[in-house]
Formats: C-alpha cells, sequence, structure tokens
C-alpha cells in the first residue's frame, strides 16, 4: 500500500446526536493545527517548532504501534520501517519503555 493512501485517515466527531465521519489527510491535521497555533501566538516569539511538532506526533505515533503490535517491539519496528535500537531509543525517550 502506497504511503499516501495510509495518510488518509478517518476521524469521528459527535455532532450533538449525530456522528459526522470527516476523512482529512494527516497533512492536512499539520497544516491545521500549525495555523491554530501560530494564529494562537499573536505574534508572540516563539523558537524550536520543529522539535515540538515531532514531540507531538511521534509520541502518540509510538503509542498507538505499540499498542497495535501488543508491545512486540520487532513487529513495531518493522511497520515504523525503523532499526529496532532505535525504537527502543524513541520509546525511552517518551516514557513508553
Amino acid at each position: 500500500m502506497d504511503i499516501k493512501e495510509n495518510s488518509t485517515i478517518a476521524f469521528t466527531r459527535a455532532t450533538g446526536s449525530q456522528e459526522e465521519t470527516q476523512h482529512q489527510t494527516l497533512r492536512d491535521s499539520v497544516h491545521t493545527s500549525l495555523g491554530h497555533y501560530f494564529k494562537q501566538l499573536d505574534g508572540q516569539p516563539v523558537t524550536d517548532v520543529y522539535q515540538m511538532v515531532l514531540a507531538e506526533i511521534e509520541a502518540p505515533l509510538f503509542e498507538t504501534v505499540m499498542a497495535y503490535t501488543k508491545d512486540n517491539q520487532t513487529k513495531a519496528s518493522e511497520l515504523l520501517g525503523l532499526n529496532r535500537g532505535t525504537l527502543r531509543k524513541k520509546l525511552k525517550q517518551y516514557g513508553l519503555l
């Protein structure tokens, strides 16, 4: 399966008594979130946005993948396309190991 195909996610939002399913790419979600973030800054100086975004994305990514693989690090590293040692380092970094 192509990476671009995988980047489309579905999420459900409760709207009163109804549920509405929307499809949004991960890219669009990041774009929207950063737009909101910069708007809230209202011109205030900010640094290290790159590291902030990585931490915000990596932590839930690893949490979700580890849950999906039932904490099997070998399967998780294969799924992510990472070396198992790199995965362990990241899991430690985010307090997941």
